[in-house]
């Protein structure tokens, strides 16, 4: 009988540890995804900024005259 209550005490102390591991996984999982959504929103800003800017006073490449030596 002793065999019996050592297993399961055993495996009670397993699923005690394997709860709060998942808990502390959990909590990271939701920091990440917390820092991932707020990244992209930077992102977008970003983007939306950089296509806001207006076009450079410089020609494109195509534009451009080739040097003297070509």
């Amino acid at each position: 009988m002793d065999n019996l209550e050592n297993r399961v005490e055993e495996l009670e102390m397993k699923i005690a540890f394997q709860d709060g591991t998942i808990e502390e996984l959990n909590t990271q999982v939701i920091k990440l995804n917390n820092l991932l959504a707020s990244q992209q929103d930077q992102l977008r800003i970003l983007l939306s900024k950089l296509h806001a800017v207006e076009p450079s006073n410089m020609a494109s490449q195509s534009e451009e005259t080739p040097p003297p030596h070509y």
